[in-house]
């Protein structure tokens, strides 16, 4: 056992020297002494690699890896695994957010990942190197991961389906957790917002015991994150921002009657319950007062609930063959609340919703009449629980092969999501056709005229009368409770081996191999009366689907020059994996990474990757849903493109749109930001789906001087490319390709009136076209010598995106969106994070400056909130760009250790309580709430957390 000792101690010692040579290296790091004796302390079978299955220095070092420690988690002062990830510069704003109170689905209140701004489900995540549960739609969340029991996180920025298969195209975020822990930990955090709101209380305890042959860590955590309010800060509380009020204002609660002879619209005078007569109304004509701003009953973050347990065992069966297992099970409860129901004729397509002729409270009696009114006494409730069960196992071990050590691994992974989704404040059809139907006198009472449904509890609803004039009853017999459920599921089982086939002079060749066999299956099971058009909640079809893929890899490496002037060590790494889909057939992709230390103190390194990500289950067989969209359509004729290019008029006008078509929301013809339909648009799945395909480009350079002991300099450039990219079309998008872009597929999804308001319009996934993106990761870490009042450590990371080009298909326009607020993400030119930290006996600091580049964004209006009206927008053609300023943000936290071997943190994020710009690309659906940007700090934070080890 003498050899494997000693390349236990090599790997050991080649983990250390990576940890201070690649770019993404802790912001804290030790002394080289001190990380050599910790890794001196790791057998080899617990040396976890990212981005390689071969056990090597030389590809730990040929690849950008950033790794965040446990103690810099803590330090930054944030309890959920996405807050920590969304900070790194390489990070954009996830595809769903916990401010998206408008997206509707099961992934709503999860917690994601995005890398290179190229969405979550192209980022890979793992924990400790195998496939976490992901969604029908292969989102990942991450909540269902106990942040108790986390080492450290490696973060590859690097494409990786040579060595993980699909999804690993814009990096692979891998979480590893801890191996060995002996005795007990306690931890309790409580946080707030300096508004008094967003409280966070959470509690850990972790427990554990090693022998010689065995290792047992069991851990349980909890997590409550209460709710925030659109309503309790200025930029929440309307629609688009405080300095557009009025806008976007939604339906008012006051019922609107069309007049049948004259088409006339009025509204019930405010508080007027004599809704029978047309004397109790006036004419409506789009005043404020007449509307509603929904956003005041709205939340603006859900709160949710984390329960987790966390068990994991390791047993040494032999000296050369451990055992190993680890359980997780949690559940998450959220709730988030929308406004009442937008009660309208127009809206619902699945009944004929009119006041009957012969019913006591319509103002035009004998005519069927159509009506509008929101129902803000029922707002719309939605209660999630997610449920996730997590099983690994497996065997690893070690043998002499070609008089070299190998090693070998088995496991099988299970994991499985089901969530509960319960939704109420919708209104239940037949009842509501019932309470608006025709009216009777029965014993001097004014009753609903149907015996049978007068039985089922129906009273006739003063429905025009708003506010105060409907009993809890009533609403008890118009609301719907639905429950939807999903389940998804995972199995998946790989046996890996490699080890030296033979040596060279400059060292020895590695080889790895491996075999995986995955399935992925799941289902969506909505409320059958929502499913049935019964409702008023979105209508959407019930889905299921499975798939299974064999896969095989093989990687080499091959140290070719070492101890050389001028090549102080070269090598080269090929790795290349063969992937078949039992739905779309086989694919193989392909990774070259070389490595050259011209000096010691200098490393540059490269790679050449090939890369695919397979359509989700959801892509291919999800069933129809139905979804109301904000937009602004550019045949628009006062704020659409059309307006100001004569070009786009053109294609509108072929398109049969009238020349002075204006679109129309809730309270009428929309302002610059547009508005939300009035009638529901259709999403669908597209079985015809390809699979993604991807090539990554990247090329770094690692400086570490001799000179100065614990300074290292980094720089990787990287250029990612990807094509046939699965989008799903929102109707912005549908009605730009069609009419901006003049890509006759898409005017097919789109169906319009003589009056050129759409009646239909469809959404769904498509192999879109391409993204282009490239740029500079670049970081300083420096670790400075002892003083007399401490150590101080300083590190700056930091990314410079070059281009982000997004192509909509053949023959449509490139457009360069870096720079850019793109709806759903804030492409930062430069977004940097610089930490300086302190530490002096038992006592610690750090100060964190969070900086993001200034964005363009689309005007408001011509001359209103407008840098360059004549600027060639590419995201909203024709509305000019307003340029916005960068913001920066401060965080510090102060520490203290206890005699008792206790610590107690303190402190304060967002310390000066800064404010971004605003945003009008911002999406409502998707990312947040305009013109909030997701990513930047709502309010000052303050917290306090205290761990206690026993």
């Amino acid at each position: 056992m003498k050899q494997k000792t000693m390349l236990a101690a090599a790997i050991a010692t080649a983990l250390m020297l990576h940890s201070w040579a690649v770019s993404a290296q802790d912001t804290t790091p030790t002394s080289q002494s001190d990380q050599a004796d910790a890794k001196k302390a790791k057998d080899l079978d617990t040396v976890t690699v990212t981005g390689s299955h071969i056990r090597s220095v030389d590809v730990e070092t040929s690849q950008p890896v950033y790794t965040m420690t446990r103690q810099q988690i803590q330090a930054t002062g944030l309890t959920n695994l996405n807050d920590v990830l969304a900070r790194l510069p390489s990070a954009g704003t996830p595809d769903i957010t916990p401010q998206d109170t408008l997206s509707s689905g099961m992934d709503v209140g999860g917690r994601y990942v995005d890398i290179r701004y190229l969405g979550s489900n192209r980022t890979l995540v793992l924990v400790n190197g195998h496939r976490w549960s992901s969604s029908l739609s292969g989102l990942t969340d991450l909540s269902t991961i106990p942040v108790s029991m986390i080492e450290r996180i490696d973060v590859l920025k690097d494409g990786a389906s040579s060595v993980y298969g699909s999804d690993a195209i814009a990096g692979v975020v891998n979480i590893i957790t801890r191996e060995k822990f002996e005795g007990a930990e306690a931890n309790v955090y409580y946080g707030s917002n300096q508004k008094g709101d967003g409280q966070q209380k959470n509690a850990d305890f972790t427990w554990g015991h090693s022998t010689a042959k065995s290792s047992t860590i069991i851990g349980a955590s909890y997590q409550d994150e209460s709710a925030i309010w659109d309503r309790s800060r200025d930029i929440t509380r309307y629609a688009y921002g405080p300095r557009h009020p009025d806008d976007g204002l939604g339906m008012g609660p006051w019922g609107r009657v069309t007049d049948p002879a004259t088409g006339d619209q009025y509204v019930i005078n405010h508080g007027n319950a004599g809704t029978g007569n047309i004397n109790s109304y006036h004419l409506y004509e789009g005043d404020p007062s007449d509307l509603y701003n929904s956003s005041q009953d709205m939340t603006f973050r859900a709160g949710s609930k984390l329960k987790t347990v966390f068990a994991q065992e390791r047993y040494k069966l032999t000296d050369d063959i451990t055992l190993s297992g680890t359980a997780t099970y949690s559940t998450r409860d959220t709730s988030s609340q929308l406004a009442g129901y937008p009660l309208s004729t127009a809206a619902i397509n699945t009944a004929n919703v009119v006041i009957d002729p012969n019913n006591a409270y319509n103002p035009f009696p004998g005519d069927e009449t159509t009506f509008s009114r929101r129902t803000v006494e029922l707002p719309r409730i939605t209660w999630a629980n997610s449920r996730l069960a997590h099983l690994d196992v497996g065997a690893q071990g070690y043998f002499n092969f070609l008089n070299h050590d190998w090693s070998w691994d088995a496991n099988y992974t299970f994991s499985q999501t089901k969530i509960r989704q319960i939704t109420t404040g919708n209104l239940y059809l037949p009842n509501l056709l019932n309470a608006i139907g025709p009216t009777t006198m029965i014993d001097g009472q004014l009753a609903c005229a149907n015996a049978a449904a007068r039985a089922a509890g129906c009273t006739p609803w003063n429905v025009l009368a708003g506010p105060g004039f409907t009993s809890s009853s009533q609403l008890n017999y118009l609301n719907s409770v639905g429950v939807a459920r999903q389940q998804s599921q995972t199995d998946d089982i790989t046996i890996n081996t490699g080890g030296g086939l033979f040596d060279l002079p400059a060292g020895t060749v590695n080889v790895a191999g491996g075999l995986e066999h995955r399935r992925e299956k799941g289902y969506f099971n909505p409320y059958g009366p929502d499913s049935a058009g019964l409702t008023t909640n979105l209508a959407s079809d019930p889905s299921s689907g499975r798939y299974d893929v064999n896969e095989a890899y093989l990687e080499l490496d091959v140290p070719v020059l070492r101890d050389l002037p001028g090549a102080q060590e070269l090598g080269i790494n090929v790795a290349s994996r063969y992937s078949h889909y039992s739905n779309f057939g086989s694919t193989t992709n392909n990774k070259y990474s070389v490595r050259w230390r011209p000096i010691t103190d200098l490393l540059v390194r490269g790679t050449y990757a090939k890369g695919f990500r397979a359509p989700a289950l959801q892509d291919l067989y999800g069933g129809d849903a139905q979804s109301f969209e904000t937009f602004l359509d550019p045949c628009d004729s006062a704020y659409g493109a059309a307006a100001s290019n004569p070009s786009i008029a053109a294609s509108c006008a072929a398109g049969h749109v009238p020349a002075n078509y204006r679109q129309v929301s809730q309270s009428g013809p929309v302002g610059p930001g547009g508005g939300q339909t009035t009638i529901p648009f259709t999403l669908g799945s597209n079985p015809n789906l390809k699979p993604e395909t991807s090539s990554t480009r990247t090329m770094g350079l690692v400086y570490s001087p001799h000179y100065v002991d614990g300074l290292d300099m980094s720089v990787d450039y990287y250029d990612i490319r990807l094509k046939q990219a699965i989008t799903y079309l929102g109707a912005s998008d549908v009605l730009n390709y069609c009419y901006v872009d003049n890509l006759p597929n898409y005017c097919s999804n789109i169906t319009r009136d003589s009056s050129g308001l759409i009646t239909s319009l469809r959404e769904g996934p498509v192999n879109l076209g391409a993204i282009n993106t490239s740029g500079f990761d670049f970081g300083i870490h420096y670790r400075l010598p002892s003083t007399p009042f401490g150590q101080f450590r300083v590190g700056l990371d930091g990314n410079y995106l070059s281009t982000y080009q997004t192509s909509n298909g053949p023959g449509s326009l490139t457009k360069n969106l870096a720079g850019w607020m793109n709806g759903t993400q804030a492409l930062y030119r430069v977004h940097t994070n610089v930490q300086l930290d302190w530490d002096y006996k038992q006592f610690g600091a750090s100060w964190t400056v969070r900086y993001y580049s200034g964005l363009k964004d689309s005007c408001w209006d011509v001359g209103v909130e407008c840098n360059n009206p004549d600027y060639p927008n590419p995201v909203d053609p024709g509305q000019g760009m307003a340029q916005k300023g960068s913001a920066t943000f401060n965080d510090a936290q102060f520490r203290y250790k206890t005699p008792w071997d206790g610590t107690l943190s303190v402190g304060v994020n967002n310390i000066f309580n800064k404010k971004g710009p605003y945003y009008y690309n911002v999406s409502f659906a998707g990312s947040g709430s305009p013109p909030y940007n997701p990513q930047f700090d709502i309010d000052r934070y303050f917290y306090v957390q205290y761990s206690q080890k026993f």
